[in-house]
């Protein structure tokens, strides 16, 4: 996920600066091995990791505090818009870190933000000023048939200037329900995409576009979960996990498709072109435009979704081989080993895959047999938890390398753990690992300082400038010796005003249900059901009406229903102000029937929705969201009148015989 488009002044700076090494490098290949590719012989400086953990904000009134640096906790992303301005989102480390922001300024870290951290967090930036992130919901959402609303990844925060300016979720337990969101990019200010888990009532993938003034929901046609997306030349490019297919088939453990997909060439990377671009999306096939993904006669979800990795020359993808116990019942073993690819202007290499002889990463390979005994099935998943997985990868401007961030299997199941050293290791284009280290350092163990957790996210904002994170919420640095002192090179200090102060508000969620006040209960005709309405005004809670109250206006009212023709359901209804609508019919909580989603003005409209008599609807969801703030008026004023909102249900509104639907 990392920023890819446009090259910014600290990121023009640092490479400058590298061309006179670069050039070097490349004469001393040339010079010394002939044969040899330059990346493979590429300089890494003066460069060494090095922890560098900022110290923790002040505690919270009533907490002590810590006087030295302490894990952040979970850090879901790491993400630079320049060397010298960079953001990272974690889950937070109670009671001393709270879930939030932290910015890096060039010199270091500090708390930005105490709220809109998460679970497992991404950052977008939109702009030099501007970001978004996913992050977790809020409690207090009402139980439904008692189950709790989730609140992990499944909610927006829109930071600009130094502050938040929208935060958008959804009620829970609905058909348009935000689902658990793993991936976030940005073309431009007004054209940002978020993406997660497969839809719930429809085949497709979870999928919300702001267009600059509104969030609408795009989901992608195929149901793979979106796992990683980032934006590379002119295109967002989405890494999907492919999950296995049964047969017979199991529809709530599959990937339910709008288009048959190849078994053997299963569209493992999507793209995503900019707004007005035709088509919107695309998928790559492994048999057509990315290398071999799983080795031959192997499903493709013998591997993980692929991490992604980009910068303004390269795009690169490393992907896990699953470990046997997450195959499906009675199905073969497949023999998945780690693999990377690399695409360079849309030319394809599998920089490490199962056709290597001796991959790197993967040294043993489970193998089934009926004969074997427990011990021998026990060694053999022992063996299996000591291979080494990509956790993350990161393109590193100004040469053809990647660094990777490196776990094991059993390092992942033990993330709660501060034992685990983290591992890390650059590899070239042309698949030589080099520079293969653990943190902390053999010079830092010695000093005292011991293991912070396996390695979680990198990133590289510039040349050998790297930052990594583990899963305990530390910060190792890669950067020269040179940076690391008080010198003329080191990076200036990112001043920004919209960085420097800590955020602590975060508006209402728009998209949660405003309550109404002196809504009267729906007519009922006993066939249809109440229309639920699912607004995205800004939440308020109603309190009894005082005798000269200042009272908010319901952005809907005066909601009526009829047949149009015996099968077009009209609604009509007042719109307080500008908004973007969508009606939904449901049948057994599936939809079965929807209107796009329009944007309406302000004053009377309706909605038209035709309707299937094969899949007669039980109930129906307005969709709604406000694009303005909802006027208010005063009770004091002897004209004010009443605005109230009412659902009026046609009694004719039944199940019609089949037959010309006009």
């Amino acid at each position: 996920m990392s920023r890819s488009s446009g090259t910014s002044p600290a990121s023009m700076r640092a490479l400058v600066a590298a061309v006179p090494v670069l050039v070097a490098v490349l004469l001393l290949a040339a010079l010394l091995a002939p044969g040899a590719s330059a990346q493979e012989l590429a300089d890494d400086g003066n460069a060494s990791w090095q922890l560098e953990q900022p110290n923790p904000p002040p505690p919270p009134v009533g907490v002590q505090g810590s006087n030295v640096p302490i894990g952040l906790g979970k850090i879901g992303d790491i993400e630079f818009w320049a060397p010298n301005r960079g953001l990272l989102i974690t889950a937070g480390n109670p009671p001393t870190i709270p879930a939030g922001l932290w910015f890096y300024n060039g010199v270091g870290w500090h708390e930005l933000a105490n709220v809109c951290g998460a679970t497992d967090g991404r950052i977008a930036w939109a702009g030099p000023e501007e970001f978004w992130t996913i992050s977790d919901g809020r409690p207090g959402q009402a139980i439904v048939e008692g189950k709790i609303p989730p609140i992990v990844d499944n909610t927006l925060c829109h930071f600009s200037k130094g502050h938040i300016v929208g935060s958008y979720a959804s009620p829970a337990f609905e058909t348009s329900s935000y689902q658990p969101m793993n991936a976030a990019a940005c073309f431009e200010p007004s054209d940002c995409w978020f993406a997660g888990e497969p839809l719930t009532f429809e085949p497709g993938a979870f999928q919300l576009n702001w267009n600059g003034s509104g969030l609408s929901a795009e989901p992608n046609p195929q149901g793979h979960a979106v796992e990683g997306m980032t934006h590379f030349g002119d295109r967002l490019f989405e890494s999907v996990r492919i999950r296995p297919t049964f047969n017979p088939p199991r529809p709530d453990e599959e990937d339910q498709l709008t288009e048959p997909e190849a078994p053997g060439s299963p569209s493992d990377l999507h793209t995503i072109a900019p707004a007005g671009t035709k088509p919107l999306f695309e998928s790559l096939e492994s048999a057509e435009q990315v290398p071999v993904y799983t080795s031959e006669g192997q499903p493709s979800w013998a591997l993980t979704a692929l991490h992604l990795g980009a910068d303004e020359g390269a795009l690169w993808g490393a992907a896990d081989p699953l470990l046997h116990q997450a195959f499906p019942p009675n199905s073969k073993a497949p023999t998945g080993e780690v693999t990377i690819v690399r695409d360079v202007n849309g030319h394809w290499s599998q920089v490490i895959g199962s056709q290597e002889p001796d991959n790197p990463f993967t040294k043993f390979i489970f193998e089934e047999h009926e004969d074997e005994s427990p011990s021998e099935r026990e060694a053999q998943e022992a063996h299996e938890r000591e291979n080494e997985e990509v956790s993350s990868i990161a393109a590193e401007p100004g040469s053809e390398n990647a660094w990777l961030a490196l776990t094991t299997p059993r390092a992942s199941e033990q993330e709660t753990s501060t034992t685990q050293p983290a591992r890390v290791a650059r590899i070239s284009a042309g698949g030589a690992v080099s520079d293969s280290e653990e943190l902390p350092s053999a010079q830092e163990a010695k000093e005292g300082v011991g293991p912070k957790g396996s390695a979680s996210e990198i990133v590289c904002p510039g040349p050998h400038d790297c930052w990594m994170a583990t899963t305990q919420g530390w910060l190792f640095h890669l950067a020269d010796a040179a940076e690391r002192q008080e010198s003329a090179e080191h990076l200036d200090e990112d001043t920004d005003p919209a960085f420097t102060s800590l955020i602590t508000e975060r508006p209402h969620d728009q998209g949660l249900p405003q309550e109404i006040p002196n809504a009267p209960p729906a007519e009922e005709s006993g066939l249809l059901g109440e229309l639920h309405a699912s607004t995205a005004s800004v939440g308020v809670k109603s309190s009894p009406i005082n005798p000269f109250a200042t009272v908010t206006l319901p952005l809907l009212s005066d909601m009526h229903t009829r047949l149009v023709h015996g099968r077009t359901l009209e609604l009509s209804f007042h719109l307080a102000v500008k908004a973007r609508l969508r009606l939904i019919a449901e049948r057994h909580k599936r939809v079965v029937a929807s209107t796009p989603t329009r944007t309406l003005t302000a004053g009377s409209r309706k909605l038209l929705l035709l309707l299937n008599v094969h899949r007669w609807p039980t109930k129906l969801v307005l969709q709604s969201h406000a694009l303005a703030p909802l006027p208010t008026t005063s009770t004091r004023t002897s004209n004010v009148e009443t605005v109230t909102t009412s659902l009026a249900f046609p009694k004719t509104l039944v199940r019609p015989e089949p037959g010309p639907l006009f």
